[in-house]
């Protein structure tokens, strides 16, 4: 393969303002060392993106459209054959390499259109124009992607926090609901301990009274229906007991979770204040690299 280096004579750049944390878009006509002689290039930097990543996509690009494919040598690239209608009419050579500077990658590029005969501005303004555009486009789109996963990332972030607010607001709701059942239970065990403890008062009074009857009674049937009467209060009365511990059991756990409820939600509140906060702050984070990407879009 033919050995090519870059000089740079004279750089075009596509950016707007940095504000929102995107880079430049450099482009420049360059002397290429192809062999032991020099020819026109273009070299174009792609910010912050992947090496790996662009060098597939790279070639994929130069490939589209023929049957040719791109030889690699010691990270040294050549095509011949390529389809460009947009630069010639005529299949084309490409020479090129991505050179990897951590969060930039340079590609640089030689376009042969025929033999000994480069895109160069003796060839014309607009195979030149041509050739810088299909550069530009190829990194523009390289970074617009990058940033996109970007975007996507702190859309992820956003979501979570969303969702960790979500389920603040569902176990507020929850423990509302559940405070007002217990209040409920409270009123109607109130209510029922009431009727309860009259009857109980009742049948305690009945006890005595049919136990005193009992006393005096001789011996016989009549002794023995009392009797039975009697066994029966006492069962409606024990009954009564269990079902008035109950109820009080009952109050007493709902008094103990509206205590809990009671204790709950300030620090929920105080939960879903700091968490609108972060997502107030993740809100404007992806607001930033959504302007990143529109700016990137207009370079």
């Amino acid at each position: 393969m033919k050995k090519f280096y870059f000089l740079i004579t004279l750089a075009i750049v596509f950016s707007g303002l940095n504000a929102n944390g995107q880079k430049p878009i450099y482009i420049s006509e360059d002397s290429v060392l192809v062999g032991n002689s020099l020819h026109p290039g273009l070299t174009i930097t792609i910010p912050e993106v992947d090496f790996n990543k662009t060098l597939k996509n790279w070639i994929k690009e130069q490939e589209n459209g023929t049957k040719s494919k791109v030889v690699t040598d010691n990270g040294e690239m050549s095509i011949f054959g390529a389809i460009r209608k947009d630069i010639s009419p005529n299949p084309i050579n490409i020479y090129s390499i991505l050179q990897n500077e951590d969060t930039l990658q340079y590609l640089m590029v030689s376009i042969e259109l025929k033999k000994d005969q480069y895109v160069e501005p003796a060839s014309g303004d607009i195979q030149m124009t041509a050739a810088r555009n299909f550069l530009k486009d190829f990194a523009k789109n390289q970074y617009i992607d990058f940033i996109k996963d970007e975007v996507a990332e702190q859309e992820k972030i956003l979501r979570e926090l969303n969702n960790e607010l979500n389920g603040l607001q569902k176990n507020e709701s929850k423990t509302k609901k559940g405070a007002q059942s217990s209040k409920n239970v409270i009123r109607d065990e109130q209510e029922k301990l009431i009727v309860r403890n009259n009857e109980l008062n009742q049948i305690s009074t009945e006890i005595i009274n049919q136990n005193n009857l009992l006393i005096s009674m001789d011996a016989g049937p009549g002794r023995e229906a009392k009797a039975a009467q009697i066994k029966e209060l006492d069962k409606r009365k024990s009954k009564l007991q269990r079902e008035i511990q109950s109820a009080d059991n009952k109050i007493s756990k709902s008094k103990s979770k509206i205590d809990q409820a009671d204790r709950a939600l300030p620090r929920n509140d105080v939960d879903q204040q700091r968490m609108n906060e972060r997502i107030g702050e993740q809100e404007a984070v992806v607001r930033r690299y959504m302007d990143k990407l529109n700016t990137v879009r207009n370079y």
